[in-house]
Protein backbone atom coordinates (compact mmCIF):
# COMPACT_ATOMS: atom_id res chain seq x y z
CA UNK A 1 0.00 0.00 0.00
CA UNK A 2 1.12 3.56 -0.28
CA UNK A 3 1.61 5.67 2.62
CA UNK A 4 -1.26 7.24 1.88
CA UNK A 5 -3.53 4.72 1.25
CA UNK A 6 -2.34 3.91 4.37
CA UNK A 7 -3.11 6.86 6.03
CA UNK A 8 -6.78 6.95 5.22
CA UNK A 9 -6.76 3.60 7.42
CA UNK A 10 -6.36 5.96 11.09
CA UNK A 11 -8.66 4.91 13.19
CA UNK A 12 -9.07 1.30 12.08
CA UNK A 13 -8.17 -1.68 13.28
CA UNK A 14 -5.23 -2.52 11.30
CA UNK A 15 -3.10 -5.71 11.55
CA UNK A 16 -3.24 -9.22 13.70
CA UNK A 17 -0.59 -11.27 14.23
CA UNK A 18 -0.03 -14.95 14.56
CA UNK A 19 -0.23 -16.67 18.22
CA UNK A 20 3.71 -16.80 20.04
CA UNK A 21 4.64 -19.02 22.70
CA UNK A 22 6.46 -17.60 25.62
CA UNK A 23 8.38 -20.72 26.49
CA UNK A 24 10.95 -20.84 29.52
CA UNK A 25 13.77 -21.33 27.17
CA UNK A 26 13.00 -17.65 25.15
CA UNK A 27 12.57 -16.16 28.96
CA UNK A 28 15.77 -18.05 30.18
CA UNK A 29 17.99 -16.85 26.64
CA UNK A 30 16.04 -12.80 27.47
CA UNK A 31 17.43 -12.83 30.74
CA UNK A 32 20.73 -14.18 30.00
CA UNK A 33 20.61 -11.55 27.07
CA UNK A 34 19.78 -8.44 29.54
CA UNK A 35 21.35 -9.63 32.69
CA UNK A 36 18.06 -10.34 34.64
CA UNK A 37 18.11 -12.81 36.12
CA UNK A 38 15.14 -12.28 38.93
CA UNK A 39 13.86 -15.26 40.19
CA UNK A 40 10.74 -14.67 38.98
CA UNK A 41 11.65 -15.52 35.45
CA UNK A 42 14.08 -17.51 35.94
CA UNK A 43 13.53 -19.97 39.34
CA UNK A 44 10.92 -22.15 38.81
CA UNK A 45 10.53 -23.38 42.40
CA UNK A 46 10.79 -19.78 44.34
CA UNK A 47 8.12 -18.50 41.16
CA UNK A 48 5.99 -21.06 42.44
CA UNK A 49 5.55 -19.44 45.70
CA UNK A 50 4.49 -16.25 44.32
CA UNK A 51 1.53 -15.04 43.67
CA UNK A 52 1.60 -15.36 39.81
CA UNK A 53 2.31 -19.59 40.79
CA UNK A 54 5.19 -19.55 38.36
CA UNK A 55 7.61 -18.05 36.21
CA UNK A 56 6.83 -15.30 33.84
CA UNK A 57 7.95 -13.43 30.91
CA UNK A 58 9.98 -9.93 31.71
CA UNK A 59 7.48 -6.84 30.73
CA UNK A 60 10.56 -6.10 28.31
CA UNK A 61 10.88 -9.32 26.78
CA UNK A 62 6.97 -8.97 26.01
CA UNK A 63 7.67 -5.47 24.35
CA UNK A 64 10.46 -6.98 22.42
CA UNK A 65 8.61 -8.85 20.14
CA UNK A 66 6.65 -6.35 18.69
CA UNK A 67 9.12 -6.77 15.37
CA UNK A 68 8.41 -10.35 15.77
CA UNK A 69 4.91 -9.96 16.10
CA UNK A 70 4.87 -7.55 13.58
CA UNK A 71 6.54 -9.21 10.63
CA UNK A 72 4.15 -12.47 11.49
CA UNK A 73 1.38 -10.80 11.50
CA UNK A 74 -1.23 -9.44 8.08
CA UNK A 75 -0.18 -5.81 8.30
CA UNK A 76 -0.15 -3.74 5.24
CA UNK A 77 3.59 -2.96 3.72
CA UNK A 78 4.22 0.61 2.88
CA UNK A 79 5.14 0.49 -0.87
CA UNK A 80 8.61 1.22 -2.02
CA UNK A 81 10.13 1.32 1.46
CA UNK A 82 13.50 1.68 1.56
CA UNK A 83 14.41 1.70 5.50
CA UNK A 84 12.12 2.04 8.47
CA UNK A 85 13.86 2.78 12.28
CA UNK A 86 11.98 2.58 15.16
CA UNK A 87 11.06 5.97 16.56
CA UNK A 88 9.81 5.58 19.94
CA UNK A 89 6.51 4.57 22.24
CA UNK A 90 4.61 6.59 24.30
CA UNK A 91 2.17 5.52 27.09
CA UNK A 92 3.75 1.99 27.56
CA UNK A 93 1.67 -0.15 30.16
CA UNK A 94 2.34 -3.88 31.22
CA UNK A 95 -1.44 -4.77 31.90
CA UNK A 96 -1.02 -8.51 33.25
CA UNK A 97 2.05 -10.89 33.54
CA UNK A 98 2.56 -13.37 30.51
CA UNK A 99 2.99 -16.91 32.56
CA UNK A 100 5.81 -19.39 30.69
CA UNK A 101 4.36 -21.25 27.93
CA UNK A 102 1.40 -18.79 27.08
CA UNK A 103 0.84 -17.91 23.79
CA UNK A 104 0.89 -13.84 22.71
CA UNK A 105 -0.30 -12.01 19.77
CA UNK A 106 -0.23 -8.83 18.94
CA UNK A 107 -3.51 -6.59 17.76
CA UNK A 108 -2.53 -3.00 15.71
CA UNK A 109 -4.86 -0.42 15.78
CA UNK A 110 -3.71 3.09 13.22
CA UNK A 111 -3.51 6.22 15.00
CA UNK A 112 -1.60 8.34 12.74
CA UNK A 113 0.32 7.74 9.70
CA UNK A 114 1.96 11.47 8.83
CA UNK A 115 4.94 12.92 6.23
CA UNK A 116 6.99 14.89 8.29
CA UNK A 117 9.49 15.00 4.57
CA UNK A 118 9.13 14.14 1.38
CA UNK A 119 9.49 10.56 1.50
CA UNK A 120 9.85 10.51 5.37
CA UNK A 121 6.80 8.83 6.78
CA UNK A 122 5.97 8.53 10.81
CA UNK A 123 3.44 5.98 11.56
CA UNK A 124 1.88 5.87 15.03
CA UNK A 125 -0.10 2.65 16.13
CA UNK A 126 -1.72 1.45 19.25
CA UNK A 127 -0.33 -2.01 20.09
CA UNK A 128 -2.42 -4.73 22.58
CA UNK A 129 -0.27 -7.89 23.00
CA UNK A 130 -2.81 -10.27 23.70
CA UNK A 131 -2.10 -13.64 26.45
CA UNK A 132 -3.99 -16.72 24.92
CA UNK A 133 -6.68 -17.23 27.47
CA UNK A 134 -7.12 -14.50 29.53
CA UNK A 135 -9.00 -11.24 30.26
CA UNK A 136 -6.22 -8.80 30.78
CA UNK A 137 -3.49 -7.80 27.76
CA UNK A 138 0.04 -8.15 28.64
CA UNK A 139 0.71 -4.46 27.32
CA UNK A 140 -0.81 -1.98 25.56
CA UNK A 141 1.39 1.00 23.72
CA UNK A 142 1.81 3.47 21.20
CA UNK A 143 4.39 2.87 18.77
CA UNK A 144 6.12 5.10 16.47
CA UNK A 145 8.12 3.80 13.05
CA UNK A 146 9.80 5.85 10.67
CA UNK A 147 9.33 5.12 6.83
CA UNK A 148 11.52 5.91 4.25
CA UNK A 149 10.71 5.45 0.93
Amino acid sequence: MTPQEIAAKVGEHFATSEWVEMSQERINQFADATGDHQFIHVNEEMAKMTPFGGTIAHGFLTLSMIPYLSANSDMPRVDGIKMAVNYGGNKTRFIAPVRSGKRIRGQWKLVEMEEKRPGQWQQTVEITIEIEGEDKPALICEWMTLYFC
